[in-house]
C-alpha cells in the first residue's frame, strides 16, 4: 500500500509508480512479441532480439526500445547519479532503437559504423539495467518505505546479478567461444535466449519497483513463506 503523503505528493508518486510499471511492462513483452509473437505471424527465430530490426518486426523492436528510452528520461528520482543512470539508459536504449546492428552480422563483427555503436550501447543499456537493480533500487526502498523491505531487495539484486550473468555468457560467446561449440549454440539461438533472460530480468525489477499487483503478492508470497520458515527454525517441535 501507497504510504500517506499530501495530495501533491501523491500524484508525484503515482506518476512515478506508473513510469516504473511501464517500464517493465514494457520489458515484459518486447521478447515476447518479437519471439513468439514474430514466429505467429511466419518470422522465424532470429539470433538475437536485435536482428528483428530486418524483420516486420522492426516498427515493434524500434517503438519499444524508444518508448523505454522516453520513459527513462522521464524517470527522476532522489539525486544527480540516479538520473544520470536514467538518461545514459535512455540514450543507450535509443542508440539500440535508431543504431541498427548489420544484416546477418555477428555483434562484434560489424561492416558498418551504427552496427558497431548498436553493440556498444546493447552493452550500457544492460549495465545500466543491473545498476538500477543492485544499487538504486535497494537503496531507495528504505527511503520509500516499502513493505517487506528484505524480500523486495532480494528481488531487486536477484535481478541485477541475472543480467551480469546473462551479460557474461554473452561476453563469453561473443569473446571467447570459437568453432564447433559456437556453431551450436548458434543452432540453439543462445544470444536470443540470454537477452530475453536479461530482459525479463530488469523488467521483474521494475514491476517489483511499480507496485503492480502480480509483484506485490510474489513478494508478499515470500515474505510469509521466510515468516513461517523462521518460525520452524525458532521453534523446530512445532507443525
Amino acid at each position: 500500500m501507497i504510504p500517506e503523503y499530501p495530495d501533491k505528493t501523491n500524484v508525484l508518486v503515482i506518476s512515478y509508480l506508473t513510469i516504473r510499471r511501464a517500464i517493465g511492462v514494457t520489458g515484459l513483452l518486447l521478447p515476447l512479441v518479437l519471439g513468439p509473437g514474430g514466429w505467429i505471424v511466419g518470422i522465424p527465430l532470429q539470433p538475437n532480439l536485435s536482428s528483428y530490426y530486418h524483420t516486420g518486426m522492426r516498427d515493434v523492436f524500434v517503438g519499444t526500445l524508444s518508448a523505454i528510452g522516453i520513459f527513462l528520461y522521464c524517470y527522476r528520482s532522489y539525486d544527480r547519479v540516479e538520473n544520470w543512470t536514467a538518461n545514459l539508459g535512455c540514450v543507450s536504449a535509443l542508440g539500440i532503437a535508431f543504431f541498427p546492428l548489420d544484416f546477418k552480422s555477428d555483434p562484434l563483427l560489424q561492416k558498418s559504423l551504427t552496427g558497431y555503436l548498436h553493440s556498444f550501447c546493447g552493452g550500457v543499456f544492460f549495465l545500466t539495467l543491473a545498476f538500477y537493480s543492485l544499487y538504486h533500487f535497494p537503496r531507495d526502498a528504505q527511503r520509500e518505505d516499502e513493505p517487506h523491505l528484505r524480500e523486495r531487495r532480494l528481488i531487486y539484486r536477484t535481478s541485477g546479478i541475472v543480467i551480469l550473468v546473462s551479460l557474461v555468457a554473452m561476453g563469453a560467446y561473443l569473446f571467447v567461444i570459437r568453432g564447433a561449440t559456437k556453431q551450436w549454440l548458434n543452432e540453439y539461438h543462445f544470444l536470443f535466449w540470454m537477452e530475453w533472460i536479461a530482459v525479463w530480468a530488469f523488467a521483474a525489477a521494475w514491476l517489483a519497483k511499480g507496485r503492480t499487483i502480480i509483484a506485490d503478492v510474489a513478494v508478499d508470497a515470500m515474505a510469509y513463506a521466510n515468516e513461517l520458515l523462521l518460525k520452524r527454525v525458532r521453534d523446530p517441535q512445532q507443525r
